[in-house]
Formats: C-alpha cells, sequence, structure tokens
C-alpha cells in the first residue's frame, strides 16, 4: 500500500518474477499476517479511545495483548494469562547508598491521631462466638473488632502473642531466648523472611553494601521440619547461614504453615520492638538490592511510611477472590463467606470512583514500612482478619486499609509490581524445583551422534583451476530437462 501509484504493480511484478515459488509463497503469508495484526491493533486502539482514560484503560489493553498472546478466558469474560508470567521489571532509579543514607529521616514520621498503641494481654482465653479466630490471636469478638477501627489517642488492640507479655516467649510462635536477645538489639533496619514446611529454598540477598551487611539485621524463621531439611547447610555457632540469622520457631500457633508465616510477615513490629524500619520478602524471593535504597526509593523519597506493590493484574477483590478459588488457594465456602461478610459492611467492585486509590489488591510478598503506631496498627488489625477469615490475605487489605483512611488522614502506598520485581527476583517452590530436577534425573542421557565420515570424493582435475567446467560435466537427463523446462513455463 505504500508504494502506491503506477510505481506500485510493477515493483509487484518484478518481485514476483525476480524470486522463486517458495519465496513468493513466504512474502504472501508475511503480508496476510502483519495486515491481519494491524488490524487487530487498530480495533483494540478505537476499543480502548471509547474507555475513560487512566489505570482502567491500561489494563484493559494489556489484557486484550495478554489474551491475543495467549488466550484463556473466565466466566466473566475476562483474560486469564495461563502462564502466569506476569509483567518483567522496570526500570527503576536507586540512589547510591551513601546518598541514600543522607536522605534518612532524622526523626520518625507523624503517626496521625493514634500517639501510643498497647495489645491485649489474657492467659485464660475462651471464644466468645464462632469463627472469632484463634487462641494466638485472642478470639476477638465482633464488637472488639468494630472498636479497633475507632482511632484515639492511646489504643489496646488484639494483636497475637496475647499469652504472654513477651512475645516469642511462652506465647506461641515461641523462639529461643539467645534468638530473642538478638532480635531486642536491632535498632535500625530488618530484612525478614520465613520459610514454613519446607516450602521454598532459601534465598541469599545480593548487592549488599558492606555498612548495610553491619547495621542491617537479616533474620530467617524456620520451623523444625525446615530445619531438618537443611541438616546439610553448616550453620555453626553463629546460627547463620550466608546474611541470614536463623531463627528456629517452636510451637507454632497453627497447622497451616501459610497462616504460620503470616504471624512474622505481619507482626514484626511485635517480634523486633526497637527496629525503626523492616523489609518483610517471601521465603521465595532474593533481595537483590541494597535495603537502604529500597527504603529511600519506596518510603522516604515519597514521604510514606507503609509500602506495598499491586497485584499485576487484578485491582477488583472479587476478581482476586475468584482467582483464588480457581487456583483451589483456599476452601471455597470460606473464601464466600468472607467476601460476603465484607459486602455487608460496604465493599464494593474497585473502580476509578476510587481514586486516587489505584488498587484494592496487593501483591502482597514484599511490604516495607517505618515501624510508627498507625502502621503498627494496620499490620496488627491486618492480621486479625487473617486469624478470623481466610490466610488469603490479599482479600482483607483494602477492608482494613480503608476502614482506616476513612477516620484519619493515612493510607497505604501501592506502587507498581514491576517495580517490586526490580529489587527482588522470584524463584520456584521446592516442591516445583524437585519435580524438575527428579524429572531430569529420570531423563535418559542423549548420546551424541557419532559423526560417519565418508571417504572424499576426488574432483577432476580442471576443477580447482575452471570449476564452471566440472558443474558443467554433470549432464541432466532429457526428461528432468524436460520438468524443469515445463516448470519454469509454468512460473512465467
Amino acid at each position: 500500500m505504500s508504494l502506491g501509484g503506477t510505481s506500485g504493480p510493477r515493483v509487484c511484478a518484478r518481485i514476483c518474477k525476480l524470486a522463486g515459488r517458495r519465496q513468493r509463497m513466504l512474502l504472501r503469508l508475511l503480508v496476510s499476517v502483519a495486515v491481519a495484526f494491524c488490524f487487530l491493533f487498530s480495533s483494540l486502539v478505537s476499543k480502548d479511545e471509547d474507555a475513560s482514560p487512566g489505570v482502567e484503560t491500561m489494563l484493559v489493553f494489556s489484557d486484550h495483548v495478554r489474551s491475543f498472546v495467549n488466550p484463556v478466558w473466565t466466566s466473566s469474560g475476562r483474560p486469564v494469562d495461563r502462564k502466569r508470567t506476569g509483567p518483567r521489571p522496570c526500570p527503576v532509579c536507586y540512589l547510591p547508598v551513601e546518598q541514600a543514607l543522607a536522605l534518612r529521616p532524622a526523626k520518625p514520621s507523624l503517626s496521625p491521631v493514634l500517639q501510643s498503641l498497647n495489645y491485649v494481654l489474657e492467659e485464660i482465653l475462651i471464644p466468645k462466638e464462632s469463627k472469632s479466630g484463634s487462641l494466638f490471636g485472642g478470639f476477638p469478638s465482633l464488637e472488639e473488632r468494630d472498636k479497633s477501627y475507632d482511632i484515639k489517642d492511646s489504643m489496646t488492640v488484639h494483636c497475637g502473642f496475647v499469652r504472654g507479655k513477651v512475645p516469642g516467649l511462652n506465647t506461641g510462635f515461641d523462639i529461643d531466648e539467645a534468638d530473642h536477645s538478638e532480635m531486642q538489639l536491632c535498632q535500625s533496619t530488618v530484612v525478614a523472611s520465613a520459610i514454613f514446611g519446607n516450602y521454598d529454598v532459601m534465598q541469599q540477598p545480593e548487592n549488599i553494601s558492606k555498612f548495610s551487611k553491619d547495621t542491617v539485621c537479616f533474620f530467617m524463621f524456620l520451623e523444625e521440619e525446615t530445619e531438618a531439611a537443611i541438616k546439610n547447610t553448616t550453620i555453626g555457632h553463629t546460627k547463620k547461614i550466608g546474611l541470614w540469622r536463623v531463627v528456629v520457631v517452636r510451637n507454632l500457633p497453627f497447622t497451616d504453615a501459610r497462616r504460620n508465616g503470616k504471624v512474622p510477615k505481619l507482626l514484626l513490629h511485635r517480634l523486633f520492638p526497637n527496629a525503626r524500619y523492616s523489609i518483610w520478602i517471601d521465603g521465595k524471593l532474593k533481595l537483590v538490592r541494597d535495603p537502604y535504597q529500597v527504603l529511600e526509593r519506596f518510603l522516604w523519597r515519597k514521604n510514606v511510611s507503609f509500602a506495598i506493590s499491586r497485584h499485576y493484574r487484578r485491582f477488583d477483590v472479587f476478581e482476586e477472590a475468584e482467582a483464588n478459588k480457581a487456583g483451589g488457594k483456599y476452601d471455597n465456602t470460606s473464601i464466600d463467606y468472607q467476601i460476603e461478610f465484607y459486602k455487608r459492611e460496604g465493599l464494593t467492585h474497585y473502580s476509578s470512583a476510587k481514586l486516587p486509590i489505584t488498587s484494592d489488591v496487593p501483591e502482597g510478598c514484599v511490604i516495607i514500612r517505618e515501624h510508627i503506631p498507625i502502621t503498627n496498627l494496620f499490620t496488627c488489625l491486618w492480621f486479625n482478619e487473617v486469624d478470623r477469615f481466610t490466610s488469603r490475605d490479599q482479600l482483607s487489605f483494602s477492608t482494613v486499609r480503608d476502614k482506616i483512611r476513612w477516620r484519619v488522614n493515612w493510607t497505604a502506598d501501592m506502587f507498581l509490581d514491576c517495580e517490586r520485581r526490580d529489587f527482588v527476583v522470584q524463584s520456584y517452590h521446592r516442591e516445583l524445583l524437585e519435580q524438575r530436577q527428579s524429572a531430569l534425573r529420570r531423563w535418559p542421557p542423549q548420546r551424541s551422534p557419532i559423526a560417519r565420515f565418508q571417504p572424499r570424493k576426488m574432483l577432476p582435475d580442471n576443477a580447482a583451476r575452471e570449476p564452471w567446467k566440472a558443474s558443467a560435466t554433470k549432464k541432466l537427463s532429457r526428461k528432468r530437462a524436460r520438468d524443469k523446462k515445463s516448470s519454469s513455463r509454468r512460473t512465467h
């Protein structure tokens, strides 16, 4: 089409004349594919131009592209990425560690309204109602749950560890006194992770500055099953594996390994009461940026106290619930009960009316936070929802966030998931890695093909001097020459 005018047909005819039959067929196929792609792209752009600009438009367009490459559809009519590849890491601007440290705030951030947060302690606990959580969480009633959102200057709320004054010592989720003393000494920044149920392979942080190695606390929580699986690794008297200080937890409060992982994930401020900042990463992730660079980029530069990445595709809690049910992440009846409960409290589908809130669904594998009263309250109440309902913390995140946001001037900052993928690298779960390794062991090694050398045919003496004459010595048969002549006529 770009040739245009009268010269276009002449050029096309010349190309067809010079090209062979296979080349012409390949050219036609390429042209057909290009035309089809242009038509599809123009239709998508025209469809998206009718939509309102913003987050939804970009997500819809990305869904169209993914469905074109890998089309799978849900019952709601939205495409699902079968391979669940997600977005690739996007460029993130970090400052050098020295400059990041120079920008560290001299004072803690202000906590709106709430200035003092205390925690419920009860040695004798009796469930007050059905579905009120666990013994570790203290069985908070619905009335106590509602009061915990009545934010005041001083508050006392349920926040796990209710059976003792010192979290981790005879409270459930128990740790050794030596480990506990070491955790009390952490006063600046803690990077924490956990592996329960031998579910993941321990990942060592990379690109960590010497200053961070000396000042940042790296703690990895394990239980006895996972500890037994790494017996071949030398821990030593320092209880360290690489940068990680390994803490073995006993008397776990839950039978579900995923729910046990929510204790350090959401209650780090209780385990490290003197730490000012914390970075939580799931056990399947590897930290590949310096902690101070991460804090500067996602907290200090934005002047926020809590940061978490939003889900790369889903931004509606109802869709997240359906995805969890389809993936068998939790019992479907429990998920439905939780969503219906939230609907009665006013949960609605995400829309542009909620802006500047960009999503209701986090990718909760990384949490970056400053330990101040309002963020501590948020994670306490988030843990209480996980304790009362399902362990899928993505379903309860927006409910807790919005209940606090409606009462005080505070919210959790949500950054792009591709930015999260820049500073942590995701690995496969242990089960999948072992399956792949066993498959490789079962697969018989392929023998390299044995090259069979044939004696080299000698060319005529005149081949080296006059190669065109040597090729002419082999004459075509009359029948083959006749076929070639007829085919050339058909081509023209």
